[in-house]
């Protein structure tokens, strides 16, 4: 058993005084390395700004598409992740496209760790594209042009993969989401499902008492701030500042917890903290107009949601356009992007579940509960469970029926039925949910929908009088010079630059940290002055994190004070006794062909056959559960050759679920009871598909309940009854789990 400088010297003086020997002596050797981390980090900054197109994508990648060479060039470009070494890519599969997040930082976030998006997606099997940037912006470029380029990067990856099973997976992070929303609005025959994390898609929304960066437009006066810098930049909006406001979020991290973590493990954590910093520190530009439009149509105008954004063209963005599913991943833990900004934008789109299915849109939502915005992205936790499950489960999610669904996670055991069913750790479900679920999350009140809305016309009206009064005058002031100065000199990138081995004092820190490396002398983990040194650090946090909820505080009371007045709304034209609204109502053109479409399938109850008549049994039942299993979903992957009749494409079969869905859907009795007519006089055949349709619904739960008296009627309806059912199933060959699909 070890003993303490106490016990061996007798002395507690002794002891105390040997303790802060040692602790100095630690103290100031992890001084000396620190310094030298933060002098690495200032080289790393400048090896990686200096690279023409700096990442921090942990892949070797091929270049396919350079938008600097378009019609209309931007600055982005397609590249091909070439896979490691032992990992397999079945060209069958869809691809994977993930788009990175232009929100100040360099390309690269998705691809950051082994575990990432890519990753998990290539351990999957899938092929894997990554959409990235420059850090520089091409003359006249804007958010348009960037969609129409990215269109063409999809329609090359299709081109690409001429056999693949359906549509890429797009990916979007962030602020890449919304664009990856919009194209998809836009374009939906480019794409297969839409994954969108931590991407804000109703700026407005909230609850009071958190994540108050919603109210920073209007306690700044709108987006005129955001004007004035990028003329300042020579027409060039610093991705810095972005930075920086994600910063201003959390002040004791960026001012202290970030830094003393890898002060108290300076042993252990360089590696890590550089890694991050390279990405974290690769500012990049954008061009004023491309920031413009950003902060005037969805941080302070929140238009998306509403449909009041439209294109050069005359096109106007509808999200309801968008035909494949959606998958939206959020976190309570997140201040940037929380959970009401990533999903309000459904309570502002459809009336009810009904609408969302009358659109033919599958929905699917989760919300992790503690990891904070960029764990959505890069977190090794949600790669390895959210990710994974969903890279994994791509293809079951497409044929889902439409309809809002949130996905569960629970982990695999011993217990766990038809374990192997499940790819993964975890068993992922999709159980059905309402609109009320959202509401439940808690929202705007029409008290607060009236104040955005002020801002939104203060906002309007100080840009223009700056247009107006003051933007000619700061045009003619600010030369291309004055410009890099002021890129150069901002508070981010000086810090960087203070550190770096251009500061000849760093030199000697380098020198030094070689000496301290060789006689490296950590103190004990029982030194009390180690347990002093946290409870200092602890102070400091929480003094920090005082300082941030009370500013917090304040600038949401000084928000609903000053653009709750009666008064001002009135002058800005905003009636205070109005209950607004964004909801878009349906239009006279899609209702007219929803009416047609309704016709035709109604018409069509009685055709088809057996696979037909299968699949609309299976929805039947299966509908009782209120949920759907991935376990219930690979059983019907599996058993779908069991089935006679010549195998369908992943496209086929979804038309073909979502054709019976909707007819269960509009008349569920007229479908049931036209079922009897679809079947084969082969009573074998009826009893195959029976037992296909059993073996679905029993991959994840017993089959009982409601589920057992639907599986009965079912039985009746094939001609055969309960006992038959039963007896006649057991002759047919088992179902086998690691059959595979067909």
């Amino acid at each position: 058993m070890a003993m303490d400088r106490t016990t061996l010297s007798g002395d507690p003086v002794s002891g105390l005084v040997a303790s802060a020997v040692e602790y100095m002596t630690d103290a100031g050797q992890r001084s000396v390395l620190f310094l030298d981390i933060l002098r690495q980090r200032g080289d790393q900054y400048r090896e990686h700004v200096a690279q023409t197109a700096p990442h921090v994508l942990s892949y070797a990648a091929e270049l396919i598409m350079d938008g600097r060479k378009l019609d209309d060039p931007v600055n982005y470009a397609l590249v091909r992740i070439i896979p490691p070494k032992g990992v397999e890519i079945d060209l069958k599969r869809r691809p994977f496209v993930v788009v990175d997040p232009r929100a100040g930082h360099g390309p690269g976030i998705g691809g950051f760790k082994a575990d990432s998006e890519i990753g998990v997606a290539m351990k999957a099997g899938h092929p894997c594209y990554f959409i990235g940037f420059l850090p520089e912006p091409m003359p006249g470029q804007t958010i348009e042009r960037i969609a129409r380029a990215e269109a063409l990067f999809l329609e090359k990856v299709i081109a690409l993969h001429p056999d693949a099973n359906g549509k890429p997976c797009v990916i979007g992070n962030c602020q890449a989401g919304w664009a990856v929303m919009i194209l998809a609005s836009l374009r939906p025959e480019l794409f297969g499902p839409v994954i969108v994390a931590g991407a804000p898609l109703a700026y407005w929304a909230g609850v009071h008492g958190k994540y108050p960066m919603r109210y920073s437009g209007g306690l700044l006066g709108g987006s005129w701030l955001t004007a004035l810098a990028g003329d300042l930049g020579g027409g060039k909006f610093d991705g810095a500042w972005l930075v920086q406001n994600f910063e201003n979020q959390n002040p004791s991290n960026t001012l202290w917890t970030k830094q003393y973590n890898v002060f108290s493990k300076v042993d252990t954590e360089a590696d890590r903290y550089l890694e991050f910093e390279r990405w974290w520190g690769g500012h990049v530009n954008l061009n004023a107009e491309e920031i413009q439009f950003i902060v005037d149509e969805l941080f302070i105008g929140n238009n998306l949601a509403a449909g009041r954004i439209k294109m050069s063209d005359g096109e106007r963005v509808d999200l309801r356009n968008i035909r494949s599913p959606i998958v939206v991943f959020c976190s309570k833990g997140d201040n940037i992007t929380p959970p009401q900004q990533a999903l309000d934008w459904i309570l502002d789109l459809y009336a009810d579940v009904d609408e969302i299915r009358a659109y033919g849109q599958t929905i699917v939502y989760t919300v992790h509960e503690t990891v904070g915005h960029l764990g959505i992205f890069v977190s090794g936790g949600v790669a390895k469970k959210e990710h994974a499950e969903f890279s994994s489960n791509i293809d079951l999610i497409d044929v889902l029926p439409p309809g809002l669904y949130e996905a569960t996670f629970e982990a695999k055991g011993a217990e766990t039925a038809n374990a192997d069913l499940a790819l993964g750790q975890w068993v992922m479900r999709c159980e059905a949910r309402t609109l009320d679920d959202l509401r439940a999350m808690g929202g705007n009140s029409p008290d607060d929908e009236r104040r955005f809305e002020a801002a939104k016309r203060v906002s309007e009206i100080n840009l223009a009088a700056y247009r107006k009064f003051v933007q000619p005058l700061i045009k003619r002031m600010v030369t291309p010079e004055l410009a890099d100065w002021m890129r150069n000199a901002h508070p981010l990138r000086a810090q960087y630059e203070a550190f770096s081995s251009q500061n000849p004092f760093m030199t000697a820190v380098k020198a030094a940290a070689e000496h301290v490396r060789d006689q490296r002398k950590p103190a004990s983990s029982n030194n009390p002055f180690l347990a002093f040194q946290e409870n200092i650090s602890n102070q400091i946090v929480h003094a920090l994190d005082s300082w941030r909820d009370s500013q917090e505080a304040l600038s949401e009371a000084v928000f609903l004070a000053v653009y709750g007045s009666p008064a001002l709304q009135a002058a800005v034209g905003v009636d205070p006794r109005s209950t607004p609204s964004r909801r878009q109502e349906m239009s006279t053109e899609y209702r007219g062909r929803l009416e047609a479409r309704i016709a035709e399938l109604t018409s069509r109850v009685g055709e088809g056959g057996l696979r037909e008549a299968a699949i609309r049994a299976l929805l039947y039942v299966g509908s009782a559960r209120g949920m759907v299993d991935e376990r219930s979903l690979e059983a019907l992957r599996q058993v779908r050759r069991n089935v006679p009749g010549k195998p369908l494409t992943l496209a086929e079969f979804k038309m073909l679920v979502r054709e019976q869905f909707f007819m269960l859907l509009l008349d569920r009795e007229a479908a049931l009871a036209a079922i009897p007519t679809l079947l084969p006089d082969n009573m074998n055949d009826r009893r195959t598909a029976f037992a296909a349709i059993r073996d679905v619904l029993s991959a994840s739960t017993a089959i009982s309940g409601e589920v057992a008296s639907r599986l009965n009627r079912i039985a009746e309806l094939f001609g055969l009854d309960e006992r038959e059912a039963v007896e006649k199933a057991s002759n047919v060959a088992p179902f086998d789990p690691k059959a595979k699909a067909s």
